[in-house]
């Protein structure tokens, strides 16, 4: 090993410490629970993939899949995303009745960064998928779960934005008139490169009122009484239906509680290819990302060789815990048994009695100790346990 190489790590690749592994354990738990608690089941599915199924599928560009080849030379993936394996799952071995199925999952995925410029190429993701029903109902049931997930892990500070697909794409191409200029522009609201959208919009060929109507298209922002002014902006019945659903989603999201939580915003979409409806996506605090996204994908089943109607949303662990004001003194620190080779059985034995009664204890010896003082700020208190050579403290 190069020296150069001796505490570096692959582009993108993270440690997690000790105290960030505690956060996102208590973290992952709260919202596991919740998830369980709506009826989802959880799953896990393999970290390599083949890559003419699974990697295939996935809408992860091409370029940011881990591949590598077997001893049999077929090419294999790190999973980039678990919505494409779950999919798998559920096409060869699940769907067997008609019956929607509700999985869940918590996993890490990969995608290879060409610069790092702070993104992860390995994070954790942790959701759910609602596979066989096809109802605006299960679309609002993601949108309140994600909520009550968040809101289980102790998060208060977000806000929830819904998009529809099927209306952004009705909407240009009735101004834009080719797939590949809907493509072209579609791409800036990806990036949310608005000033890079305008531009585009105003060197386009087209009359000064098809322009301001799609200039006008980056307000389509706000609550349930805008609705109304996106039927006016459609000319065919497919884009109307993309309405009619944002309505029937709020009446469900407001029939749950959660309206104050959401807002609709038309030029939300997904990186996600495979996104054929409804998307949303959830932002907090100060994360500049969004710390979960999902949406509808009626068409990815089709890949498996199954036609089902789909919905999910993934929540971003690390953008999670970026949210949080994190308090030191919030997390249970352990206590501390210094012990001398003359009463070391004595302190095994107190160390599991507090134990069993649920507290943290570290049995240290004293040997191994340097600074006594320098333990105060590891641990909650400290407890000596030291033979005829030294202190001896009665033990409580």
């Amino acid at each position: 090993m190069t020296r150069l190489f001796m505490f570096e790590k692959p582009l993108g690749m993270r440690d997690t410490l000790p105290d960030l592994y505690d956060r996102k354990q208590k973290i992952k738990l709260s919202i596991e629970n919740e998830m369980k608690s709506w009826g989802y089941q959880f799953m896990e599915t393999p970290t390599l993939e083949y890559y003419d199924t699974v990697g295939a599928a996935s809408a992860t560009l091409d370029q940011q899949l881990f591949k590598l080849l077997d001893q049999q030379g077929q090419t294999l993936v790190m999973r980039p995303d678990m919505t494409a394996p779950i999919a798998r799952v559920a096409a060869s071995k699940l769907l067997k009745n008609d019956l929607p199925i509700r999985l869940a999952y918590s996993a890490n995925v990969f995608r290879a960064q060409q610069r790092e410029a702070g993104r992860p190429a390995e994070f954790e993701q942790i959701g759910v998928e609602c596979i066989g029903d096809s109802t605006i109902s299960a679309d609002g049931e993601g949108i309140a779960l994600m909520i009550h997930s968040l809101q289980a892990a102790g998060l208060e500070d977000f806000r929830l934005s819904i998009g529809h697909i099927g209306f952004v794409q009705t909407y240009f191409l009735q101004i834009l008139g080719t797939d590949e200029r809907v493509e072209a522009l579609t791409r800036y609201l990806y990036e949310k490169n608005y000033v890079g959208y305008r531009e585009h919009v105003n060197e386009l060929a087209l009359s000064s009122i098809d322009k301001q109507r799609l200039l006008e298209f980056l307000t389509l922002r706000g609550g349930r009484p805008i609705i109304e002014k996106f039927f006016d902006l459609l000319e065919n019945d497919i884009g109307k239906r993309a309405v009619t659903e944002l309505q029937q989603l709020w009446d469900i999201i407001s029939d749950f509680g959660l309206d104050e939580k959401v807002t609709f915003d038309l030029t939300l979409v997904s990186h996600m290819s495979y996104y054929t409806g409804i998307v949303f996506e959830v932002y907090a605090g100060n994360v500049g990302f969004p710390i979960g996204n999902g949406g509808r994908y009626d068409l990815l089943l089709r890949k498996f060789g199954k036609q089902a109607g789909a919905t999910g949303f993934a929540i971003r662990i690390d953008r999670l815990l970026e949210a949080f004001v994190v308090d030191n003194e919030e997390y249970e620190r352990a206590s501390c048994v210094l012990f001398s080779s003359e009463r070391r059985k004595e302190a095994f034995e107190y160390a599991q009695k507090q134990r069993q009664l649920g507290n943290k204890v570290v049995l240290q010896d004293i040997i191994g100790v340097k600074d006594i003082d320098g333990c105060t700020s590891q641990y909650v208190d400290i407890t000596f346990l030291v033979g005829k050579s030294g202190t001896e403290v009665v033990l409580k």
